[in-house]
């Protein structure tokens, strides 16, 4: 049960009469309703309030839920002064008096920082039949219908499209238990309100919606006994929050937990027959000179050492701390005037695809229509090709998203806002991916420098990234693994 449910079914419980128990010495509401009537009887003949026309007996249908014998169902309008606010739009000035809508009403108090001004002589006139006064309650009749308010004038001011109910008489209605039944009853009204793009209830309807009407004492002790309550729904409703925040954050944080454990050996157990990293990066070291040798990729300035201080935290002992750098070799797409729109020629004849931002994000090599001729392709766009089995990754707006070029693909390269990444066998790709998604993606966010665009850090802050490498086979254990559980998460959102 949300907080507003449970608040719902107390205030339910209250307009019902089963929250207090009833106590006979106390009068009944029928009593009460003839004073009311006797006082209301004056006030018109003073010529204070209206007299209005004759009002429908209530029947049986019209009865939502029964109450205790010592109630009594009227129309809001036989016990209470039911007017409203000017319907015009007065000329706004820059100084004069709050003219307050139904936008006002918020969580039961007035919002007089948004409200437009009107002249004092406007005002004058709208409060010649609405004026507000101390303890009448005000009410939205049109958009967002209810936010009941208890007045508690402190200031001049009018309103305009809403609702002005007047206690009739001294001492004879406790507005706070009508404030009670409104801002229960609004989702009610809601339901029942008229309009096509904007709803409203109209004065008939509020003088004629029917009211649970309970002794006067009784009245006051529902009202007390709601505010009993009302710290006991406060810790409720912190404590639900919690709950709420944490169930939405739960599933996220299993799944950071998750691959934090992968990235630490702690997600599958070490096993000495598999070998150790170490093995591993002098494979991987081998295989990137032979690349050098046979001119495929370059050779760049040598990492530095790896120093104690440098290690975020302890990993396996068959396991080792590598560079990013050392893992594979890394191209930024060309600069902006090196493709542009001019260049750009029809599919067919030889053209070379340019590949984009969005075959990374959406994960589809097939995606997009922009081709550049063969011409210029050989002559200054080949150090930019990508081919099957390079990764490509988003490395604007969007930041860090990768894709495995598939086989088969049609030949292209990379434009201004992709980045290559050829990863040195025998490393396992599936792995390098975990540890870039979760690690690398994420610090790129947090230090890129850029501003409404943010961007992959620099190459010189990238290729010195640590990375934790296993043996090859636990590699492809942890991936295993996370296939396995990662799907779970997923369900838990």
């Amino acid at each position: 049960m949300t907080p507003q449910e449970l608040k719902n079914s107390i205030l339910q419980l209250a307009i019902q009469g089963k929250l207090v128990e009833q106590r006979p010495e106390e009068g009944t509401a029928k009593e009460l309703y003839q004073r009311i009537q006797e006082e209301k009887k004056e006030l018109i003949k003073a010529g204070k309030i209206k007299k209005e026309k004759s009002l429908p007996e209530i029947t049986e249908d019209e009865i939502p839920f029964d109450i205790p014998e010592s109630w009594k169902w009227v129309r809001i309008t036989e016990i209470i002064d039911v007017r409203d606010g000017t319907h015009d739009t007065p000329k706004y000035v820059t100084i004069g008096v709050p003219l307050v809508t139904s936008k006002n009403l918020i969580d039961g108090n007035i919002n007089f920082e948004t409200a437009k001004l009107i002249s004092t002589e406007d005002a004058q006139t709208i409060n010649m039949r609405s004026a507000v006064d101390d303890g009448d309650i005000l009410f939205a009749m049109i958009g967002t219908i209810g936010n009941p308010v208890l007045v508690k004038k402190d200031r001049e001011f009018c309103i305009k499209n809403m609702a002005l109910f007047k206690a009739i008489g001294q001492n004879l209605l406790h507005m706070e238990y009508f404030l009670l039944y409104l801002q229960n009853e609004q989702y009610v009204m809601k339901k029942k309100a008229s309009g096509g793009v904007q709803s409203f209830v109209s004065l008939r309807f509020l003088r004629n919606y029917l009211l649970p009407l309970p002794p006067l004492a009784e009245q006051k002790r529902i009202v007390a006994k709601i505010e009993e309550l009302l710290p006991y729904i406060d810790r409720y409703e912190k404590a639900w929050n919690r709950l709420e925040d944490l169930n939405k954050r739960f599933p996220a944080d299993m799944q950071k937990s998750i691959l934090q454990m992968a990235i630490q050996g702690k997600l599958v157990e070490q096993r000495p027959e598999e070998g150790t990293a170490e093995e591993l990066y002098q494979q991987i070291q081998e295989e990137k000179q032979k690349l050098i040798k046979d001119g495929k990729i370059k050779k760049g300035k040598p990492l530095p050492e790896i120093a104690e201080d440098e290690k975020p935290y302890e990993i396996p002992a068959n396991w080792t701390w590598v560079r990013f750098g050392d893992l594979g070799s890394y191209k930024k797409g060309p600069f902006g005037s090196a493709i542009t729109k001019s260049m750009f020629v029809p599919k067919g004849n030889g053209a070379v695809k340019v590949y984009e931002q969005k075959n990374a994000i959406q994960k589809n090599a097939s995606l997009g229509d922009y081709y550049i001729s063969r011409e210029y392709f050989e002559t200054k766009m080949t150090g930019f090709e990508v081919l099957p089995g390079d990764i490509i990754v988003s490395c604007a707006g969007t930041i860090g998203e990768t894709y495995v070029m598939p086989e088969q693909i049609e030949q292209g390269i990379i434009n201004q806002a992709l980045m290559r990444m050829k990863i040195f066998t025998p490393l396992y790709i599936p792995y390098f991916l975990v540890f870039f998604d979760f690690v690398l993606k994420k610090d790129a966010r947090s230090s890129s420098k850029g501003s409404a665009i943010k961007n992959i850090p620099p190459f010189e802050i990238l290729k010195n990234y640590l990375v934790p490498l296993p043996p090859l086979a636990e590699q492809k254990r942890i991936v295993a693994k996370l296939e396995e559980i990662l799907p779970l998460c997923d369900k838990l959102k």
